[in-house]
């Protein structure tokens, strides 16, 4: 080959490889915002769970504080029953009376307090599975670009069609998001 050839192939190879690497670089440009939407509401949902979990937390410690309110009213009564006279009667039957009224009252607040926790704690379950999906599907989408950019610098197209397989499979993931119950 004479000289004017070899610069012409040359050439003809650089703009060969850059006019294939547009595609490849916009494809590893639209798969990195990708990442940067799921990444953003996996947070979301990473705070959800927390914030869940808080308020699960604060119902179960309402729940037993009216439990241990109903305890110690049980516990009076006992007491005023055993250490009862027959002179003051009508003051402790008053008074039994009135715990008895108080005690009906909390077992039906303990039992909404105790459905209320279970719900907060399925919101939380929710939430943690949401994430969990979240999470798989940056891990699959930041793969997607690590090797789509691979082929950058190979020229390989495997390694773009691998990426774009990974990226499609992560869009799926973040999608089931929406399915799950």
């Amino acid at each position: 080959m004479e000289p004017t050839e070899i610069s012409e192939f040359r050439e003809q190879m650089k703009e060969a490889g850059e006019s294939g690497s547009i595609g490849v670089s916009l494809a590893i440009s639209v798969l990195a915002v990708l990442v940067a939407m799921i990444t953003v509401l996996g947070h979301r949902s990473h705070t959800q769970a927390v914030l869940c979990q808080a308020r699960a937390s604060d119902q179960w410690n309402l729940y037993q504080a009216k439990k241990i309110r109903q305890q110690s009213v049980a516990l009076n009564s006992d007491i005023l029953t055993l250490l009862a006279t027959p002179a003051d009667a009508s003051a402790v039957a008053a008074k039994l009376a009135d715990y008895k009224s108080h005690s009906a009252k909390w077992d039906a607040d303990l039992q909404q307090e105790a459905d209320q926790g279970r719900q907060l704690e399925e919101q939380t379950e929710h939430a943690e599975r949401r994430a969990d999906r979240f999470d798989l599907s940056e891990a699959l989408l930041q793969i997607g670009v690590v090797l789509s950019s691979i082929t950058l610098l190979t020229r390989r197209r495997s390694f773009w069609i691998t990426g774009m397989i990974l990226g499609v499979a992560g869009l799926i993931c973040a999608a089931s998001v929406f399915f799950v119950h």
